[in-house]
């Protein structure tokens, strides 16, 4: 277990290296329970878990809350409670989690996940590019405007201010592989009049960048789609042309309003479609999951230590009093009924 110091010097470490990660605090308790107040854990995108807040069952369920919580960017307080038979619909805030385990103790946990912000990528030198890195600043984006070379001298003084970065044309799709790869998220605005529309907006698509917007008038729109799939340019489903939500916009601050708009609906669609937990997991977890038959929470195989085999099935339990039971009348949690 690392010491307090030990903690806070590896979440330093590894926010500087950019890794997502989730800390895992104990803020209350009710005896008798195993954790104590100020307990901690860093939990990691594939899964691991460093540190401690609580026995098997305490550590299954925080595992489980902490990816959930690092896949939605959102921080919860998670309930462990004995008396409840099952999940509460949980707040925005508040997930209330039964204690399947021999325990008449409680605990709450903070679950607060650390991620890089999401990147977005402005093309072109104008004003309604400019809004859009303004505004996106202060939405707490990692902004990188991209112009050509004779456009950078311009604008650089304007991204300085605002903490924007600055990149070439020509290093468009080199921009956009470290976007993905630093951060895991990433959308795209070209707004540069026509002066470099279609160079862009190719790169942009054949990166697989979920949200590609375009400042531009619905004819010209339907034209630069027209020539880019003639150039089989792929992903043109996910092309936003003229991007942004319909506010009547008219100011380069409104449209770009309106574009930022559009990218969180389109955030918060993609979360609510997939909300189920099995597909949301990290590659790696999705098959290593296993059932615990009696009190049914999920067990990591690939950490289980409780083990029981029957008629050549191995099955998985999230603490030695499952297995306990599991053992003592196998076919009392095998049965259909059960």
């Amino acid at each position: 277990m690392l010491g307090v110091d030990d903690f806070f010097d590896r979440i330093a470490a590894l926010k500087r290296d950019g890794q997502p990660f989730v800390v895992a605090t104990v803020v209350a308790r009710r005896p008798p329970v195993s954790a104590h107040l100020g307990d901690r854990a860093i939990i990691f995108a594939d899964g691991r878990m460093h540190g401690f807040v609580g026995g098997a069952c305490s550590r299954e369920i925080i595992r489980k809350q902490a990816l959930e919580a690092l896949r939605t960017r959102a921080a919860r307080l998670v309930s462990i409670r004995p008396e409840v038979t099952e999940a509460a619909e949980p707040t925005s805030e508040r997930v209330v989690v039964p204690m399947t385990c021999a325990s008449e103790g409680a605990v709450d946990i903070y679950v607060e996940p650390i991620v890089r912000p999401r990147t977005i990528v402005v093309a072109g030198a104008t004003p309604v590019a400019a809004a859009v890195a303004r505004i996106a600043r202060a939405m707490q984006y990692d902004v990188v405007r991209v112009v050509d070379g004779e456009e950078q001298r311009d604008i650089d003084a304007d991204a300085v201010s605002i903490g924007a970065r600055v990149g070439a044309l020509d290093r468009l799709a080199t921009i956009l592989g470290e976007a993905a790869a630093d951060a895991g998220e990433c959308a795209a605005v070209v707004a540069s009049q026509g002066h470099y529309d279609e160079p862009a907006l190719e790169v942009i698509l054949k990166a697989d960048v979920p949200y590609v917007g375009l400042v531009a008038s619905h004819k010209r729109g339907a034209t630069i789609r027209d020539l880019l799939a003639e150039n089989r340019v792929p992903n043109l489903e996910r092309l936003h042309s003229p991007a942004g939500l319909d506010l009547g916009a008219r100011s380069p601050e409104e449209v770009a309003l309106s574009i930022l708009g559009e990218i969180v609906q389109l955030g918060a669609r993609t979360e609510l479609a997939n909300h189920d937990p099995k597909t949301s997991r990290p590659p790696d977890l999705q098959t290593s999951i296993a059932i615990d038959p009696v009190c049914h929470m999920e067990v990591n195989v690939a950490s289980a230590t409780h083990v029981a085999e029957v008629d050549g099935t191995t099955f998985y339990f999230c603490c030695p009093g499952c297995r306990a039971r599991f053992v003592k009348d196998p076919q009392r949690y095998l049965s259909p009924a059960s």
